[in-house]
Order: C-alpha cells, then structure tokens, then sequence
C-alpha cells in the first residue's frame, strides 16, 4: 500500500515538471491542418477581377442549398470577372452550410475555396449569412483576409424577417 501511494505522488511530481500542452487560444491560434475546410473564400486573379462568374453551379452542387447566387452581366464601363457574367450577389447562409467541399468542387474557375480560418460565431440568425463583401477576397493583399468590410446582418438582396421564437 505504502509504495502505490508513493508511486502515485512520484507520478504527481514528474507531471508537474512537464511543460503544459495548453494553448492560450486568444493570443496564441493553433495551425490547422491541410486538408481542414473552415470558412469560404472567393478569390480573385492577379489582377483583381474576381474569378466567379456567376455560373451558379456550386449553389446547385450544394446539397444543403446553403448558397444564393445571382448573376449580372458584365459591361465595357464596369467590368467585375472575365467572362460576360460575374456574379452581382454571392451569399452563403452558415448554419446551413456542412463545409463539404462540393461548392468547391463544382466550381469552373477555382473561384470559390474553404479555407483555413476557424473563427465562425453568430449572435444572431442574420450575422450567419456571408455576403459577398465579407466572402471576397481583398485586392493586393496577396491572399491574406482583412477584417470585415461589410458588417453582419446588412444584405445586398431581401431577406424575410426572422422572428425570435421566445418573443
């Protein structure tokens, strides 16, 4: 009996001298794996234009109909994408989204990835869906996302009010 406990507090003192496996996440971000799927991200070319073309086959692809795309066509004044179409209204309702990767898939011109950002909270059922602003990826910044430009709840197409069940 004596040497259990004596093994017991031997294990206690040589856990304390190892170093914590905690991370201070605030200030401190784990790095994610390679093939993680986090938050959508719509690229743009090199030189600016965006890559989607508003061609709606990732909002057909998506088993969860989590995507809502409108398309607009391109003019010689104001030119967004390439092709004759970019799409005028991207927009991504995040609590249906299952990050499955066949928005992704679907997609012609690599327009659309998951990438490897973790951070998704909502206060509220606006705030969950993504509009384009928020999804486009910042000119010149080689990749790298800024902070929101657009702020959650504001809508470039009508949305139906959402009532809270508890009022």
């Amino acid at each position: 009996m004596f040497s259990e406990i004596t093994r017991g507090l031997l294990t206690t003192l040589k856990s304390m001298t190892e170093k914590p496996v905690t991370i201070q996440y605030p200030e401190e971000k784990r790095p994610v794996r390679t093939r993680f799927k986090g938050r959508h991200i719509l690229k743009r070319y090199d030189n600016g234009l965006e890559k989607c073309i508003g061609c709606s086959l990732c909002a057909a692809a998506c088993p969860a109909d989590a995507i809502f795309v409108e398309s607009a066509e391109n003019t010689d004044e104001k030119r967004y994408s390439p092709g004759e179409r970019y799409a005028s209204t991207y927009e991504i309702n995040m609590l249906r989204c299952i990050f499955c990767g066949y928005c992704e898939d679907a997609c012609p011109t690599e327009a659309i990835i998951l990438g490897d950002i973790y951070e998704l909270s909502f206060t509220d059922r606006r705030q969950s869906i993504y509009t384009k602003e928020m999804l486009i990826e910042p000119v010149g910044e080689g990749g790298k996302l800024t902070p929101q430009k657009t702020p959650p709840g504001v809508f470039t197409r009508s949305v139906p009010e959402m009532k809270n069940p508890q009022d």
